[in-house]
């Protein structure tokens, strides 16, 4: 029988022999979960731009140095003769249907424009890991645009939020009567983390004929709104009788509020002797931010190719994107087109990363600093005869195409088209051989196992809303609500009257203070409520 003492010596040599066998394994286990090896990187966040290494742990930046070892990666991807970027953002595209009236289709329908949102994902093929929705939905419609569309995601979907209540595809944009700053202050308050402005867009003189134009309406009563909730305004707005486009930009916007589709043909910067006007620079110094926003009709050689000439480049580089124009358009196309008018490849970059990130009030996105989200884009640029065309139909040639070929969202590969992170069908792992049992579960119809080549992640599943245990309420059961329900379905709760958040357990929502702590703002009178001058 073995003795007491014995024992105690066998069981202490044991357990120090499981902790060194322990540490052991540990040591020898990879530090990272992703190498992207070899690429030239560019992260103007870090002012970086050679070749180095990058390398990703549990869903972040974990480090950016040269010849990182394989060996302390699970997965390893060369990236030699690519560029590796941050993920890219684009603060103006269309993904939801805003106020879009749900009999839109038929003859009676009080507006009849066809809803103009896109599929969220799609914009990967691009490199873009952040998007912003830029004012499809105002204050009556934003909570559905969460629900439905940002929460199941996989891109990162935030929004400028619409000064018109109903947002766009309502009818209402020319309404003053439906911009309301403190409702619009309320849902932003309600959503801080979600919201990162104001919009207001292509609204011209107000459409009450019994009382005088108020051309400044849409402009005043946003800025109104981001003064309440120290937000930045996006203007979408041409120059018309009593609002001149130099007091736009030289009076009207603060600093920070961003002109988007800036070379769009009704802007007057390029005078007719040829030169930039005086005015854009005057603007930028007091530190208007311009965007491109170049959509279906923003964007002409004309105005752009002159302007960056003489050095007046754009703040920012985005899309406008939305069903219209998707056929053709995509943030690396956009983002040719300055390469072969002139700007560098790491000036574009810079527009669409750090520069965004900057505007949004992002500055945690468009980096690759060691913590920052593992958002990466790599990009291929392609040398020889590519040529574009603007919005008016003219064409330009150049020798400089960019292209995305991986896209890392959240430390998850979701766009590799080419296989590029892939093994060889023949190497693969014996479960990439083997039949999905039975007993698999089924997904949506079908029946899905682990038969995957490899096991690197390659879609978000955890990302916040998917799955959410929060049903939607009645009156959001019916898409594009506005209020005009069905017998039997409850009208919306009257926001302009309640000062919580009407989902208050879901994850985005946020408690509101005191209304009098959240909107401390003095009462206009009744002449200057619009702008009137």
């Amino acid at each position: 029988m073995i003795s007491y003492k014995k024992f105690v010596c066998c069981a202490l040599l044991s357990g120090f022999a499981i902790f060194y066998w322990c540490i052991a394994a540990l040591a020898a286990a990879p530090q990272y979960d992703l190498i992207l090896k070899g690429g030239h990187v560019i992260d103007p966040a870090n002012h970086i731009d050679q070749i180095m290494d990058v390398a990703v742990a549990d869903h972040r930046v974990a480090a950016v140095k040269k010849d990182i070892p394989d060996s302390e990666a699970k997965k390893v991807v060369d990236v030699t003769g690519y560029y590796v970027t941050p993920g890219l953002i684009d603060i103006h595209v269309h993904v939801s249907n805003g106020g879009t009236p749900l009999d839109w289709f038929t003859p009676n329908s009080r507006h009849r424009e066809v809803p103009e949102g896109i599929m969220t994902d799609i914009p990967l093929d691009s490199g873009v890991t952040t998007m912003v929705d830029a004012g499809t939905s105002g204050a009556n419609d934003f909570i559905q645009e969460m629900m439905k569309v940002t929460d199941h995601s996989q891109v990162r979907v935030l929004s400028w939020l619409n000064i018109v209540e109903n947002g766009m595809f309502s009818g209402l944009e020319q309404d003053p009567d439906n911009m309301n700053p403190k409702r619009c202050a309320q849902i932003i308050n309600e959503f801080p983390n979600l919201i990162v402005g104001i919009k207001t867009a292509h609204y011209g003189a107000g459409i009450n004929l019994n009382s005088p134009p108020t051309p400044w309406a849409g402009i005043d009563d946003a800025i109104a709104c981001g003064q309440l909730t120290h937000r930045p305004v996006m203007v979408d707005t041409s120059p018309v009788p009593g609002r001149s486009y130099a007091d736009i930009i030289t009076k009207r916007l603060r600093p920070g509020d961003v002109h988007t589709h800036v070379f769009a043909q009704q802007f007057p910067i390029i005078l007719p002797n040829g030169k930039v006007n005086p005015i854009m620079w005057e603007a930028r110094a007091r530190g208007v931010v311009f965007d491109v926003g170049y959509g279906s009709a923003s964007f002409w050689w004309r105005d752009a190719a002159p302007a960056i000439q003489q050095g007046f480049m754009p703040d920012s580089i985005s899309t406008d994107l939305h069903l219209g124009n998707i056929q053709e358009l995509s943030l690396t196309s956009v983002m040719s087109q300055f390469l072969i008018m002139g700007e560098t490849l790491k000036e574009v970059i810079q527009q669409t990363t750090v520069n965004p990130a900057e505007e949004i009030h992002h500055p945690e996105l468009g980096t690759l600093s060691p913590g920052s989200d593992a958002d990466i884009a790599v990009l291929q640029l392609l040398h020889g005869n590519f040529c574009y065309h603007d919005d008016g139909n003219a064409r330009m040639c150049g020798n400089s195409k960019l292209t995305n070929v991986l896209t890392v969202r959240d430390g998850a590969i979701l766009y590799d088209p080419s296989g590029l992170s892939m093994v060889d069908w023949q190497h693969a792992r014996p479960q990439y051989f083997g039949h999905c049992p039975e007993t698999a579960r089924m997904i949506r119809g079908r029946r899905r196992c682990s038969s995957a080549a490899d096991n690197f992640p390659r879609h978000i599943t955890n990302y916040e809303g998917l799955g959410s245990p929060f049903p939607l309420e009645p009156w959001l059961q019916v898409p594009g609500n506005l209020g005009n329900n069905p017998p039997g379905v409850p009208h919306p709760p009257d926001l302009t009257r309640q000062y919580h958040s009407p989902f208050p357990d879901h994850p985005r929502a946020q408690p509101l203070a005191n209304p009098k702590d959240v909107y401390p703002v003095q009462e206009q009178s009744s002449d200057s409520e619009h702008g009137q001058q």
